[in-house]
């Protein structure tokens, strides 16, 4: 058996570990201790279990089992402090995160014929979900000295998508050895046993540097989303950490939507298949029909798998937002439980960035708004692309009521992912927050944004009418209030005031006192 894994592979059958066409020199107590994991990758590995697979249970002190342990890391370019392949949970154990592709020898293929290509003597199964290789995009500059750069957008994107959780990323090495040739992208599925293949292009004209890019299904060759970003000629590292990040967050939405559309024509669906049908259903809008659709499929996820952490961090999502987007009467019980269930995550995987970032959503909404800082600054520690949490560190100056605060938020994570699904939620946030600080006509200009970007979120309708009455702009305020209550007419004043958020001293008071009297003059109805 062989496990491959980032860029290496642990070939059971001759004990050994290899890099790419290296062979990583490791010993034999260190290899039946990556072994154990890998096979064990389902689950957490105890640390009586270890001694017993590797030492026969013989007595080992823990300072023996901690030196293997860094031994295999450093072997496979880990470390202690990332814990990027093998986790250490405080008090429970080990185990082993990184994705795993399994490939199986041929009886019917001699060892003999083994050699460099002797991954024709192995079956691979069907591809890994959210596998990917990220092809060396092509310089089309001209201009020989940016190849540096152009590799620096490949390697980069490869670490960026590898923070997607659960995604299975070829390594730079191995995507290097395609550069400059031209080969069919279904071909190099079938090498690589990945389901997609991302392909580019930078090309420099005048003081401009252009981006294409392309997500191809590695098994058809179909085209499933392409790019360009276009941007004004500047430092070019600044412009690789902002091409990456907007290049990566936005892949992050259409891988998900591909594994939705696979799911969807599964006839057993899995707790995955189900998982990515549930992130579909949220990414289609912040409606009570779509979040009973994606706690539907989250809830069937759980049921084959409890301890799914992805279905779990999403369920708390689900019910946080129906509080945060008004969507219901009954704040209280819906937050509990979101924070009962991603508490209990991030004790499964306590290195999971969106799961810290939906319990910083439950900190600001029951008034810890200041741990919920810490906790987006958290998640983004551990993804750096999560743009949604800079807009949450708006959310919570907000509610500490420094609504001139929140603009700045707002802006860093429009600025990661300027097209995102979810701007017209963050303009939303940035148009309450002009209301608090009696910025009218800006948050008028803010909340028509978010209006341009999705017509179907009736908070920004309602948070318009607001700021249109305050300005005096009364016909318009009541058509906008009008709009908003077609979209939800369970929306009233009350619910509005009965958010569980209480917020900070008297500017936050003063600020939601101005958004119910111009909700008033809107004629939205009281309830």
């Amino acid at each position: 058996m062989r496990y491959l894994f980032a860029e290496y592979v642990l070939d059971t059958d001759r004990r050994e570990l290899h890099r790419g066409t290296d062979v990583v020199s490791v010993t034999p107590q260190v290899f039946d201790l990556l072994d154990y994991l890998i096979r064990n990758r389902e689950r957490v590995v105890t640390k009586d279990e270890l001694i017993n697979a590797v030492w026969n249970g013989r007595v080992v002190s823990d300072a023996a089992l901690t030196t293997r342990l860094n031994a295999a890391r450093s072997a496979i370019g880990d470390t202690g402090e990332k814990q990027r392949l093998i986790k250490t949970l405080p008090r429970k154990g080990f185990r082993f995160v990184g994705a795993v592709r399994e490939a199986q020898r041929l009886t019917t293929v001699p060892l003999a014929h083994a050699g460099q290509n002797d991954d024709a003597a192995y079956r691979s199964p069907s591809p890994p979900r959210l596998s990917i290789v990220v092809l060396p995009f092509a310089n089309l500059s001209n201009a020989p000295e940016q190849d540096y750069f152009v590799d620096g957008v490949t390697g980069s994107l490869t670490t960026d998508l590898s923070r997607i959780n659960g995604s299975f990323v070829i390594g730079q090495h191995t995507a290097l050895t395609y550069k400059g040739k031209s080969v069919d992208v279904r071909q190099i599925g079938r090498e690589l046993n990945v389901r997609y293949a991302l392909e580019g292009s930078v090309q420099r004209c005048n003081n401009r540097l252009r981006v294409n890019v392309q997500l191809i299904d590695a098994k058809t060759g179909n085209h499933l989303w392409a790019d360009r970003f276009d941007k004004p000629f500047a430092d070019l590292l600044d412009m690789q950490d902002e091409i990456v990040a907007r290049i990566a967050r936005t892949l992050d939405n259409q891988l998900i939507v591909a594994e939705a559309r696979r799911a969807a024509r599964t006839l057993n669906p899995d707790a995955m298949d189900l998982y990515f049908q549930g992130r579909h259903s949220c990414n289609r809008g912040v409606t009570l029909e779509y979040f009973a659709e994606a706690r539907n499929f989250f809830g069937r996820a759980l049921a084959i798998d409890p301890q799914n952490v992805d279905a779990m961090s999403w369920t708390a999502l689900v019910e946080t937002v129906l509080v945060a987007a008004f969507l219901t009467d009954h704040g209280p019980p819906y937050l509990a439980a979101a924070e009962t269930l991603v508490l209990k995550a991030l004790r499964l995987a306590p290195d999971h960035a969106w799961a810290h970032f939906t319990l910083a959503m439950v900190l600001i909404y029951t008034n810890r708004a200041a741990q919920g800082v810490a906790e987006c600054e958290r998640a983004l520690a551990l993804d750096r692309n999560l743009a949604d949490a800079h807009e949450m560190m708006g959310q919570a100056k907000f509610y500490m009521g420094c609504g001139a605060d929140t603009e700045f938020h707002v802006d860093e994570a429009l600025r990661l992912s300027p097209r995102d699904i979810s701007t017209f939620r963050w303009m939303n946030t940035a148009g309450f927050a002009k209301l608090q600080i009696a910025a009218d006509a800006e948050a008028a200009a803010w909340f028509a944004r978010g209006i341009e970007a999705n017509r179907n979120y009736p908070l920004l309708h309602f948070g318009y009418a607001a700021a249109l009455a305050l300005l005096g702009r009364l016909d318009e305020a009541q058509a906008a209030a009008k709009t908003g209550l077609a979209l939800d007419p369970t929306f009233t004043i009350r619910r509005f005031k009965n958010v569980p958020v209480r917020g900070g001293g008297a500017n936050f008071f003063a600020g939601a006192r101005r958004m119910v009297k111009g909700l008033h003059i809107a004629g939205v109805p009281e309830g």
